[in-house]
């Protein structure tokens, strides 16, 4: 994967003097975007553009899917777009520390084969997760000489802030057409980052525990994986420029409703993902896109699309 930087013919300059080098960008972070509607059916935990940064910011997320009006092999395809608005950030609570939350705005609709549609809009999820820095960025020079480390482990929690239509899970095979799950679901995440120069390599590993809402249903535990890397051109003491390459997998296991497996849930899918995050002073301005290149998803009745994503950070 470290063959990018043969992809890109912008001279990289070292890291200016005075400015610290990050062990993690947004490569870390991409695949927590409370995905297809919910949070049900994708996505996994990040927050953050860097480990020595704290910031607010706002994120876009788009993402296309499809999925069959129906239980059956022949039912007809719908076509499905989920558009979530994120605040989020991530502030330090002592030395070792990080309090990271983010809180979603959806805005979904899909069309059916008759062309009617149906639209949702309002708060999603709110997620708040805590991490502790095992291992530490440790500097030794302006420019690191070394490969630099660093390793987080923590946990959270997603609260029922959006609201679970009990009718959307209905006749459709795509139970996450939803502004929330309507449950507590608890979070397991590590981070590991390393840099050496301008390089970088961040890898994540995060365990989603569901838990069954009001209306009997539970959306099935899921697993999420990713590995990017990234280069950082230094463009001026004050302007960077970071392209970055990598890969993300989601793994889900099946739904219950009042106990009993829901027929046709759960499976996998794996992205390869693409992106670049522009950096000036504080400013941090990133986009990205995710492309499947392997997907199994409710038995074959559910195929992503694609997924785009936009981000502008303040470091504080």
């Amino acid at each position: 994967m470290f063959l990018l930087g043969g992809l890109f013919t912008v001279q990289a300059n070292e890291n200016p003097k005075g400015k610290a080098e990050c062990i993690w960008k947004n490569t870390a972070y991409e695949y927590f975007c409370d995905t297809c509607g919910c949070g049900g059916n994708g996505g996994s935990m990040g927050f953050g553009t860097g480990l020595n940064n704290n910031f607010v910011g706002l994120r876009y997320i788009g993402q296309k899917y499809r999925s069959r009006d129906g239980i059956f092999d022949n039912s007809p395809w719908i076509n499905e777009n989920f558009n979530t608005v994120q605040a989020w950030g991530k502030l330090p609570v002592g030395k070792r520390v990080l309090v990271n939350a983010l809180l979603p705005y959806h805005s979904h609709n899909r069309t059916f084969a008759d062309n009617t549609e149906q639209t949702i809009n309002g708060i999603g999820d709110a997620t708040v997760l805590a991490y502790y820095n095992v291992l530490r960025q440790t500097p030794d020079s302006v420019i690191s000489i070394k490969p630099e480390h660093a390793l987080q482990i923590g946990g959270g929690v997603k609260m029922p802030t959006g609201s679970f239509d009990a009718a959307n899970i209905e006749g459709s095979v795509n139970p996450s057409f939803q502004l929330g799950t309507g449950s507590w679901d608890y979070i397991l995440a590590a981070n590991y980052g390393i840099t050496h120069r301008n390089w970088g390599l961040s890898a994540l590993l995060n365990y989603t525990i569901k838990t069954e809402n009001s209306k009997s249903y539970l959306f099935g535990n899921q697993w999420n994986v990713a590995l990017n890397t990234y280069k950082t051109y230094y463009l001026s003491p004050s302007i960077s420029l970071s392209p970055q390459i990598g890969l993300g997998g989601e793994i889900f296991e099946e739904n219950k409703e009042f106990s009993l497996t829901v027929p046709d849930t759960g499976g996998e899918v794996y992205f390869a993902r693409f992106g670049v995050e522009a950096n000036y002073n504080s400013y941090a301005l990133g986009i990205s896109s995710m492309l499947p290149i392997a997907q199994n998803l409710n038995e074959g009745k559910v195929e992503v699309k694609n997924r785009v994503s936009l981000y502008l950070n303040i470091n504080i």
